[in-house]
């Protein structure tokens, strides 16, 4: 990757041959052969450098979807602070392989059956990798106690910062601001505002921005949409902004990023 990418999705990898070098929101991370890890793609992360042999999987999962499985609360929130959680596939790979595969190929039958079997068995797949990182702590996603105590929020603040990502989650398309949020899990505007930037480190505002140019960036991949209808469908109700924020958040412009998407699928 040319530089740090950036999408509201949860990203399951799956390394089956030699290994690959990530950097995530600032640390610098190897995974080896036979590792399944998952993190949000939303913190900043690019692949740095992989061995000649590296053969690897990436299935992407919306937030939308991965707030609405019912997975350990524990889990939820180290996906959402920023961790990377990872299990050995060791002597499984192969079957994981298959795995992956299958999702690929009923998710593009677009057949509502197959969808929801591919749903339950993704939130299967995120509820063993829970239990299993409760035995699995990588000495990467340990923070320092410095920063632990700076950024660790008591109980009830983390399921007052999740219910704030639920709202914008599922109602991003919709005209929102901060009172309506507020409103939504009822908590004061600016405490929410404040509560969600202690959190995540981002404002609300840059948080709803970042999931309808996530939107606009699948549709403008996945259909012909004329790009104001892209920016309206995304949740923009003026081209200028859209534009303007498509290019804030992918270092683009709506078409440039159409046209080099397209390119790379033409030469796959």
């Amino acid at each position: 990757m040319p530089r740090p990418d950036t999408h509201n999705e949860i990203e399951l990898n799956l390394i089956l041959n030699g290994w690959v070098e990530y950097m995530h929101g600032g640390r610098r991370i190897r995974f080896q052969s036979e590792q399944l890890f998952a993190f949000w793609a939303s913190i900043p992360h690019q692949v740095l450098s992989f061995s000649e042999d590296c053969d690897y999987l990436v299935v992407t999962i919306p937030l939308t979807w991965f707030l609405q499985f019912r997975l350990p609360e524990e889990f939820v929130q180290s996906i959402l602070h920023g961790k990377v959680v990872q299990q050995s596939m060791k002597g499984k790979s192969t079957h994981e392989e298959k795995s992956f595969l299958q999702w690929k190929d009923d998710l593009n039958d677009e057949e509502p059956t197959l969808q929801n079997i591919v749903l339950l068995e993704m939130e299967a797949k995120l509820a063993r990798m829970a239990r299993s990182a409760k035995a699995l702590r990588s000495a990467y996603s340990k923070p320092s106690r410095s920063k632990t105590a700076k950024s660790h929020l008591i109980e009830s603040q983390h399921q007052k910062v999740e219910r704030i990502a639920r709202v914008v989650a599922q109602r991003y398309l919709e005209p929102l601001s901060a009172e309506s949020i507020g409103k939504s899990v009822d908590l004061h505007p600016n405490y929410a505002m404040n509560l969600f930037k202690k959190a995540f480190g981002t404002t609300l505002v840059d948080y709803i921005t970042h999931h309808r140019v996530s939107h606009a960036q699948r549709l403008l991949v996945t259909t012909d949409r004329k790009i104001l209808d892209v920016a309206m469908a995304s949740g923009f109700n003026t081209l200028s902004r859209f534009k303007e924020a498509f290019r804030r958040n992918c270092g683009c412009t709506p078409r440039e990023y159409r046209k080099y998407q397209y390119s790379n699928i033409t030469q796959k």
